[in-house]
């Protein structure tokens, strides 16, 4: 099974990627490679084989238990902010100029 061109900008599309034409051609070729370097898993009798989820049996997560700490005093996180703006962090716009950094 191969990739077309098609494939890929489909692909690109979904995960939201903005690709040139040279960079479809490029990682079609590139994603087939991969695929190709996969095939000698197709080859393998795995007839009898029970899935695993998980490459180590019974393994289990092991967490404390939840235990109620005081934390930090709001006055206190405020004191080591670099900006602060009515009582909260002021942090930069991550979405377009929002009239500069402050």
């Amino acid at each position: 099974m191969y990739l077309t061109e098609n494939d890929v900008r489909g692909i690109a599309t979904y995960a939201r990627i903005g690709l040139s034409d040279g960079e479809v051609a490029a990682m079609t070729v590139d994603l087939n490679n991969i695929i190709e370097s996969l095939r000698p898993i197709t080859e393998y009798d795995l007839e009898g084989v029970e899935p695993t989820f998980h490459p180590i049996a019974g393994l289990a997560n092991v967490m404390r238990e939840d235990a109620v700490r005081p934390g930090l005093a709001h006055q206190d996180a405020m004191a080591i902010a670099p900006h602060v703006e009515s009582g909260a962090y002021r942090i930069p716009p991550i979405l377009g100029d929002n009239g500069g950094d402050r």
